[in-house]
């Protein structure tokens, strides 16, 4: 019989076992791109709870598992809550630049997306 505290434990993969076309998967999707940009301004850990998001909670759940698994984020339970950070420094480590370059360009296209939806007159420069 597995003990409780083990049963609370998730899996993740070891940093050699990170993988680039995992992560790319991960961060396709513009809900969890919003998720790993909220983890990495927050720089600290952000319970699953903080995230105010347009979707169930399994939905919810399922996107957080898409990102443990594949090494994007790291998730532990303190107590009920289930807490994420960014696994910014193995990222970094693997794959050099990767994950500032998605952020940015996540970035650049918000803001041409808000200049998009300024008013004609107020994009004129």
């Amino acid at each position: 019989m597995t003990a409780p505290s083990a049963a609370r434990e998730l899996a993740h993969p070891a940093r050699e076992g990170i993988r680039l076309e995992a992560v790319l998967h991960a961060l396709s999707d513009p809900l969890r791109l919003g998720l790993v940009r909220d983890l990495d301004a927050a720089q600290s850990e952000l319970s699953c709870s903080h995230f105010d998001l347009p979707v169930t909670k399994s939905t919810t759940t399922h996107h957080f598992r898409v990102l443990r698994e594949s090494g994007v984020v790291r998730q532990v339970y303190r107590g009920t809550a289930k807490m994420n950070v960014l696994r910014r420094d193995d990222l970094d480590a693997l794959f050099p630049g990767l994950l500032d370059s998605i952020l940015a360009a996540a970035r650049a296209q918000e803001d041409r997306r808000a200049a998009d939806c300024r008013p004609p007159r107020a994009r004129q420069g």
